[in-house]
């Protein structure tokens, strides 16, 4: 659905985005380990306490991910829920698969522990792959072949071949802006944290950060596809009809079968990882005595509100995604000063992380401007951070060497 309103300037951002992350994972995965090694891991909240010396930077540190990886969820919970009401309109309201939806994830993630969402992942994410994969190639045989595809989109839909694209979104500062908080995304997002720790060894982390951006790739592209037959056949209609029409009814049976479980494997694949680590980081944050009803609880609360918010958002997912990393990536600069500084890190990095967050919140909400300086909100905060990180860094290692 991005593609079809947006055009090919979206393959551009996801892959150029994603390739930075990989490169930067690889480079982050590096100096997280050994800092594991000196300090331990129960968590990134547990290790911002830590290294600061204080619950206060664990604390942020929580409420940030907290804030804005409901988002991250809800797309997950939302677009499926729109798929089977569309797909099954008379079974049950949009609302009620929604909510049977998060009861499948809550299950998945409570009964299955990490290792079992590992090995999920494997096989729900093969499922994706295969079924993508088929249905863009329909989409494909529909236009006669990838050459005819863009020679019938370039006569009817030409702006989807440029950027910025109908809409205007693929400016230079959006491409730059998003391949920065992607590529926080290791950094602030406990469940790739927490599976770049337990990587057996520096090599096999190399090579999941490797596969990685591979497999985005290779999930992103043919979307390509489905995004321009999508515009080509159901243009004017809402992403639900369109959706349904093309994923269902222009399907065989088994094919709309497999479409189904796969979406549905793909949904569970994301938010259980997100779910678990959640858990997780609640456990790093309130210490190892907690109990594991209130581990429960806070895990509770959280799916409960990615459930609100998946019925009251829009149907732009990718953008609702993009705003979740947007809102995490500024708790990177305090998380990477916490791990590449040798001495202690200053609070001052925790406590702007904070003010960060606070402004971003209020410039989402529409209370002040979304860009300052003819530039996005998060790209002038995340500037700001890095620069202060920097210097507090160089001014704590000059008092180190005097000490």
């Amino acid at each position: 659905d991005f593609f079809r309103n947006h055009g090919v300037g979206a393959w551009i951002f996801l892959a150029f985005s994603d390739a930075v992350m990989v490169f930067f994972l690889i480079y982050f995965s590096l100096h997280l380990r050994r800092r594991v090694k000196q300090s331990g891991f129960t968590g990134v909240a547990g290790l911002m306490r830590e290294r600061y010396g204080t619950n206060l930077a664990a604390y942020i540190y929580f409420a940030g991910i907290f804030l804005f990886l409901i988002p991250y969820v809800s797309i997950q919970v939302r677009g499926i829920a729109i798929f089977l009401n569309a797909a099954f309109p008379t079974f049950l309201p949009y609302w009620g698969w929604a909510i049977m939806i998060v009861f499948l994830m809550l299950f998945y993630s409570a009964t299955g522990g990490l290792r079992a969402i590992l090995y999920a992942d494997v096989v729900q994410g093969t499922i994706l792959l295969i079924i993508v994969w088929l249905v863009a190639i329909g989409c494909i045989r529909y236009f006669g072949g990838v050459p005819e595809m863009f020679a019938t989109i370039g006569e009817t839909h030409p702006k989807l071949l440029s950027v910025p694209g109908p809409k205007g979104l693929f400016s230079i500062q959006f491409l730059i802006s998003s391949a920065l908080v992607i590529m926080m995304l290791p950094v602030t997002q406990p469940q790739l944290t927490t599976r770049v720790v337990i990587m057996k060894n520096i090599k096999s982390t190399h090579m999941m950060a490797f596969s990685v951006g591979v497999f985005a790739m290779l999930v992103i592209l043919p979307t390509l596809a489905l995004g321009f037959y999508g515009v080509s056949k159901y243009g004017d209609l809402s992403t639900a009809d369109f959706l349904s029409n093309m994923l269902l009814n222009d399907q065989t049976s088994f094919m709309a079968a497999a479409t189904i479980i796969g979406l549905i494997a793909a949904a569970l694949s994301t938010s259980d990882s997100q779910i678990f680590a959640m858990g997780n980081e609640f456990r790093s944050l309130a210490g190892k005595d907690v109990s594991f009803w209130k581990v429960k609880a806070s895990i509770y609360f959280f799916a409960a509100a990615a459930l609100i918010f998946s019925i009251f958002s829009g149907d732009e997912l990718v953008l609702l995604g993009r705003l979740s990393f947007a809102g995490t990536s500024l708790l990177g600069p305090m998380i990477m000063t916490a791990i590449f500084s040798k001495g202690k890190p200053g609070i001052e990095n925790a406590v702007l992380a904070l003010v960060a967050l606070v402004i971003f919140l209020i410039a989402q909400a529409g209370l002040m401007p979304n860009k300052w300086f003819g530039l996005q909100v998060e790209m002038v905060l995340l500037v700001l951070l890095a620069v202060v990180a920097f210097v507090s860094v160089r001014v704590r290692r000059g008092q180190y060497a005097v000490d």
